[in-house]
């Protein structure tokens, strides 16, 4: 698990020199550049044997300040009832160099006509930027229905953190899925298990192989973060 991270953070001379960068150029062959550079100033760091935690964390602010930049530049913040979401690992603040980047864009009813366009042109700039992005767009009706039906999707949902948008659908969705309304903590918990069970399976049930897989291998990050989940459904944080 990360340590706490200090909240001074954004006031890190690599994080201010790439917002100043972002702020004066956004095209996407810009955005591409300055996070290349951002990146090969945090590999510099990691060699000089600086905290993990801290490189991880300034990784997960500057994608941050790319996702609401282009958010913005594609005017999706113009339109009422819609927020977009961090979700899994990127929800946590653990986003490594060649991590995944999940989110999930919020809204409270069916899709705005006029939102459309924005929104496929927005996640094609994601994509044009390089990242490897995982994405949904949810109701917040279909949000309550996927979580109650699938420990994966309550599990994703129970880590996510507001990027921008309407703070009240945000907590309108956190309520939906607390522990009084779906998954209690017994029931989350035998669910979590199988989950890890047929995970093992998938690796013959053993940690000792030649190359094992670090992440869902037994004993591995997943098992670690396995137990922090059922941590937080049962004492509901």
């Amino acid at each position: 698990m990360l340590s706490k991270i200090p909240n001074n953070l954004k006031n890190d001379t690599d994080i201010v020199d790439f917002s100043e960068a972002l702020n004066n150029k956004n095209s996407i062959s810009d955005i591409k550049k300055s996070l290349k550079d951002l990146n090969q100033n945090l590999k510099k760091r990691f060699i000089n044997k600086e905290p993990i935690d801290i490189l991880v964390h300034l990784h997960s602010i500057a994608i941050d300040q790319v996702i609401i930049c282009l958010w913005r530049k594609h005017k999706l913040d113009d339109f009422k009832e819609i927020t977009l979401i961090a979700v899994g690992g990127y929800g946590r603040q653990e986003l490594l160099p060649q991590s995944d980047i999940d989110i999930m864009i919020l809204l409270g009813d069916k899709i705005q006509k006029e939102a459309n366009e924005h929104i496929s042109n927005f996640l094609t700039n994601l994509w044009d930027i390089g990242f490897d992005l995982g994405h949904s767009v949810r109701t917040l009706k279909e949000c309550k229905m996927e979580s109650k039906k699938d420990v994966i999707t309550i599990t994703t949902l129970m880590e996510s953190r507001k990027l921008i948008g309407d703070n009240f659908l945000y907590d309108s969705m956190k309520d939906s899925i607390a522990t009084d309304k779906m998954w209690p903590s017994e029931k989350y918990f035998k669910e979590k298990k199988i989950e890890q069970e047929k995970r093992h399976l998938r690796s013959d049930n053993t940690a000792y192989k030649l190359e094992p897989n670090i992440k869902i291998s037994p004993g591995g990050l997943r098992d670690i973060q396995l137990i922090g989940w059922i941590a937080k459904r049962h004492f509901s944080v």
